[in-house]
């Protein structure tokens, strides 16, 4: 005969709005907790790196540089970005794009740990329950958001609906306000349930004590699970299936997944063997040649639409324009001028960066006393690029980037002439400057108003 099934299986909820849905045995206030506090730590950091890393492209530099032109009070800390330490935005960005990555396992283990609430009903039992969904709701979609969105630029795969820049730029405001609605609501409780975790091993200990010596509880009633107890325990299965692993070993899982992402993408921001560890990041994996030139671009002369022919000795001229008008130069006649030489690395937005390579050129301070300004009091400069597509083929740099003595109209790299996909004829070198605003294939340079 047939076994008929049991009542209890009979009687599992199908519904998600049920707390018997959900029947892992992990889920609970300590596990979401630990993991909210590495959150709460990690993407304070991820947000302060971002908000520096929109300051380094000098967006107020209105129209050229400024990709978020609505951004109104959300520019409230924008500010000239220093050219001191001269590895100041590799390291910003290094930990911006390595820590991103490394949270992703943490990230989606949270999201995993609290969807029960995400069905819960009633939808709102109290103003502040609704504020809290509210948050909630926002910050899971925001943090898929500002993270796909973040993986993708990294991989460039541009797969947006606009610029990457605005899209990631006010998500990351709309995200971080979710997040610090929903921590001020919650991370009291999660303190608590932290520290009631001492309090459940300690009772679990005693128990194990009891149990041995076959005593009874001493007029203490047993609490087999401090999980229930806890604020948050609405997470807690009332009906938890066979438990396949303990709270402590997955913790472990997701920690290990951090540790193999942060494994295989921080070699990315070094030069040598550890970049080749970066499996997963588009500079890493492989060396990017030798020689002189044998160091990271990012996009190749080919891949913009420069030819050898525009570049040529005999073809190429520099336009430079400022307040006494404007002069055209040659490869020869700014070999001509005085040469200087800076040490100075190249970091990407999308977090690879070089160690430092020998540049020589002109200063670019230089270039603007050419032009009608003392070079102490260089102005603004507007560079313009070669390239026919792609972003920031005009870019503006700060009087203080200017003026530093380390910024040059860079013609040779370690010693030799710049490769075409290098920059070649001429390029901008700037310390502790993203990437894009170290322009290639220069063709025009206009100092003073950019307005």
């Amino acid at each position: 005969m047939a076994r008929s099934p049991s009542p209890f299986k009979r009687s599992l909820p199908s519904s998600p709005a049920s707390p018997a849905f959900w029947r892992s045995p992990v889920r609970g206030p300590w596990f979401t907790s630990v993991l909210g506090v590495v959150l709460l730590v990690g993407i304070t950091v991820l947000f302060v790196t971002g908000l520096l890393s929109y300051a380094a492209y000098n967006p107020g530099l209105s129209p050229v540089n400024d990709k978020t032109p609505d951004k109104g009070v959300l520019g409230f800390y924008l500010f000239s970005w220093p050219t001191d330490p001269h590895w100041l935005y590799r390291l910003n960005q290094g930990v911006h794009v390595t820590l991103g990555i490394t949270l992703i396992p943490v990230l989606l283990a949270k999201l995993w740990s609290v969807v029960p609430k995400l069905f819960a009903l009633p939808p709102a039992r109290s103003l502040a329950h609704a504020l809290e969904r509210i948050s909630l709701l926002l910050l899971v979609g925001g943090a898929l958001f500002e993270f796909t969105t973040g993986v993708l630029n990294v991989q460039l795969d541009y797969l947006f609906p606009g610029s990457f820049y605005p899209l990631h730029f006010y998500g990351a405001w709309v995200f971080f306000a979710a997040f610090v609605t929903h921590a001020v609501l919650r991370v009291p409780a999660a303190v608590r349930n932290l520290r009631g975790l001492r309090e459940e091993r300690e009772e679990r200990e005693e128990r194990e004590e009891r149990e041995e010596r076959e005593e009874p509880a001493a007029g203490k009633p047993s609490r087999p699970d401090l999980q229930q107890d806890l604020e948050g325990g609405e997470l807690v299965s009332p009906a938890p299936a066979g438990a396949t692993v303990s709270r402590r070993g997955a913790l472990g899982f997701v920690g290990g997944g951090s540790l193999l992402l942060f494994g295989t993408t921080v070699g990315q921001n070094f030069d040598g063997p550890p970049r080749a560890t970066a499996l997963l990041a588009p500079h890493g994996g492989s060396e990017p040649g030798s020689g002189p030139g044998g160091f990271q671009i990012n996009k190749t002369a080919a891949s913009r639409g420069i030819t050898a022919a525009e570049t040529s000795e005999e073809a190429w001229r520099l336009v430079v324009t400022g307040r006494t008008g404007t002069v055209r130069l040659s490869r020869a006649e700014l070999r001509q001028l005085p040469l200087h030489s800076a040490a100075l690395p190249i970091a990407c937005v999308e977090g690879w960066s070089t160690s430092d390579q020998w540049w020589r050129g002109v200063r670019l301070r230089d270039l603007a006393a050419l032009v009608g300004y003392e070079a102490e009091a260089a102005p603004d400069v507007l560079v313009e690029s070669l390239q026919r597509h792609g972003a920031f083929r005009r870019a503006a740099l700060r009087a203080n980037q200017v003026r530093d003595p380390r910024s040059l109209l860079a013609l040779d790299v370690n010693g030799e002439p710049l490769t075409p996909d290098h920059g070649h004829p001429a390029r901008i070198i700037v310390p502790a400057a993203p990437g894009v605003l170290n322009t290639k294939w220069v063709a025009r340079m206009t100092f003073g108003d950019l307005g």
